[in-house]
């Protein structure tokens, strides 16, 4: 299986595995030129981990005004607007009590679950990716 990302200049990145179970990496720039890199698994989710820790740096230092949304609406990967990180990792809404319990963990790994009413207004540094649909 092959997975692809597209990049900001109109280029391609392929990503997948080949012979003896390495993991090819090719770049295709904008005028096809090819770029391949190979990785072990362990380097391939090493460099993994590096892309995601340099995309949370980047969004957060990327300037965003903090929008708020009902608590209800919360999703997976929403980060609470505040001096410590806090993401969303789990919404259950249970309409008998009109109640929405967000379970948060830390940047640290600590995760616990707070009750809100649905209607709760929770301001977001920023919101996570949309739920595949």
């Amino acid at each position: 299986m092959t997975y692809a990302v597209a990049d900001l200049g109109g280029g391609t990145t392929e990503v997948s595995v080949v012979a003896d179970g390495v993991v090819q990496m090719t770049g295709y720039a904008g005028g096809g030129e090819a770029s391949v890199a190979e990785f072990t698994p362990a380097q391939a989710r090493e460099l993994a981990a590096a892309l995601v820790r340099a995309a949370n740096e980047a969004e957060n230092l990327a300037p965003s005004e903090p929008v708020s949304v009902k608590a209800q609406e919360l999703r997976r990967g929403d980060v609470r607007d505040g001096d410590r990180s806090m993401t969303v990792d789990r919404v259950k809404v249970d309409e008998a009590i009109s109640t929405a319990h967000v379970t948060w963990k830390s940047d640290a790994g600590r995760t616990w679950t707070q009750s809100y009413a649905m209607d709760t207004d929770i301001r977001l540094r920023r919101r996570g990716p949309e739920a595949a649909g």
